[in-house]
């Protein structure tokens, strides 16, 4: 092979750099995972110790949502305009200190805050974290690696179970290191980070051209060009998300995220005290089993991204989730081994297709775009899953557990339709094909309908 031949940055090999970048990325969904997993636990001593109301368990456990959905729309607008590179340290300079000082909150109040702050600067990494992933990773690995975010997150969120379990034989005080444990990985990661260099997309985007040839060819590959090395001419802002070009894809993203995160946040946030209501757990044991499955179906959903079609695995998921759902809601109370049976079964498959949100929106928005179209996503999606969060331990104390799952069907049913209507096919297409950058390329070529889409 000739080695002076030139390679596009989407069909490069994968590299070092990559492998780097990817588990920059990933180690911030571990850290996500594990602060949005270890309140769960927190609250079993919180709400005694604190004497908090069913409104102030809601709070406390959707704060860090809530922040969610301020950095993600807000960071990731920033950072279309002043770079990736900076809110991706920024973010978890923010995420190590607010975890830090949970060990001395006092009150319910201070602790919502800190964790509003903590979920600020992971809804600005989700943001610039998925994009840059996807703007440095060549198309071939971009699925794999973008829908490899799931697994690690699932891995986050079960360590958190696991020590937070064996934290609580500290006594009532064990929330405090339960909560300032998610400083340790933060800071590591925030440490790994600084150094990382500017996406050469968004470089490409602003007219800085030789600052990204000179990233690409040290970093990926000495004889790595750009796809496309033409600047950018049009003024892009948020309002294009909603353009007659972008709406169609900017709302199905918001959508089907949102309604994949409620039911999953709202049910598994609340794990313990949910398994106790339906009469599925006195001990720890059916909790880690589910928790084990979460992480198994988050290796099968890279799979499946893998074997599938993006499209065709995400729609069959909802299906699958809908009816699951339904059936728990519906099932007797008696029914004990075939509702963990069927729990098990959502619980598989809810984490494997978990995977698919942080492969839609990466591909889907134009590069002088991208991070606020994946920030606006990611904060619809926290939004309502802060809501579903809040609403959960009100609505099963004032309505009762059936009547809840039944709402969550719902809005798994609503998922349903939006993607059948508006799912795009993104699997074969380079990054600028799959965003729209092309001139040829728009959202209804992206629905399966020829040879280039598997």
């Amino acid at each position: 092979m000739n080695q002076n031949k030139t390679i596009k940055l989407d069909d490069a090999p994968l590299n070092k750099f990559h492998v780097k970048i990817a588990g920059l990325t990933f180690g911030a969904h571990f850290t996500d995972g594990y602060i949005l997993g270890i309140i769960g636990i927190a609250l079993t001593l919180l709400k005694p110790e604190m004497e908090l109301s069913p409104l102030w368990v809601g709070l406390v456990g959707s704060s860090a949502l809530i922040g969610l959905f301020l950095g993600s729309l807000i960071l990731g607008w920033i950072s279309d305009f002043i770079g990736r590179q900076k809110i991706f340290v920024f973010s978890f300079i923010l995420i190590t200190l607010a975890s830090f000082f949970q060990f001395f909150a006092d009150n319910a109040m201070e602790l919502v805050l800190l964790r509003i702050l903590i979920g600020i600067g992971l809804g600005g990494d989700y943001s610039v974290g998925h994009t840059m992933l996807a703007e440095f990773s060549p198309r071939k690995y971009r699925g794999v690696l973008l829908g490899s975010f799931s697994v690690i997150w699932t891995f986050g969120y079960v360590a958190s179970s696991i020590i937070g379990f064996y934290l609580l034989k500290m006594g009532p005080d064990a929330w405090k290191w339960m909560l300032v444990s998610s400083a340790i990985p933060a800071l590591i990661i925030l440490i790994l980070r600084i150094g990382t260099p500017e996406s050469p997309r968004w470089l490409i985007s602003k007219g800085r051209i030789d600052e990204a040839s000179q990233i690409v060819k040290k970093y990926v590959g000495k004889n790595v060009v750009l796809d496309d090395e033409t600047p950018i001419k049009n003024n892009a802002s948020f309002s294009s998300l909603f353009s007659k070009n972008l709406r169609k894809r900017t709302i199905f993203n918001c959508l089907f995220f949102v309604c994949l995160v409620i039911p999953y946040f709202a049910i598994y946030t609340f794990l313990p005290d949910i398994l106790n209501t339906m009469g599925l757990s006195e001990n720890f044991g059916t909790d880690l089993l589910l928790n084990g499955i979460l992480v198994v179906g988050a290796i099968l959903g890279i799979l499946f991204t893998i074997k599938y079609s993006r499209r065709g695995f995400l729609i069959s998921s909802f299906i699958f989730l809908s009816i699951t759902l339904f059936l728990l809601s519906i099932l007797p109370d008696n029914a004990n081994m075939f509702m963990i049976v069927i729990f098990a079964a959502f619980t598989l498959i809810m984490s494997a297709v978990s995977n698919l949100v942080g492969v839609f929106p990466a591909e889907s928005f134009p590069t002088e775009i991208r991070s606020s179209g994946v920030g606006l996503a990611t904060s619809m999606s926290r939004l309502g899953s802060a809501v579903g969060t809040f609403l959960l331990p009100i609505s099963i104390s004032e309505l009762g557990m059936s009547p809840t799952m039944l709402a969550l069907t719902a809005v798994l049913v609503i998922g349903t339709i939006v993607s059948i209507a508006w799912a795009p096919e993104t699997k074969a297409l380079t990054l600028s094909e799959a965003s729209g950058n092309s001139e040829n390329s728009n959202l209804d070529n992206l629905i399966p309908k020829n040879k280039k889409t598997v």
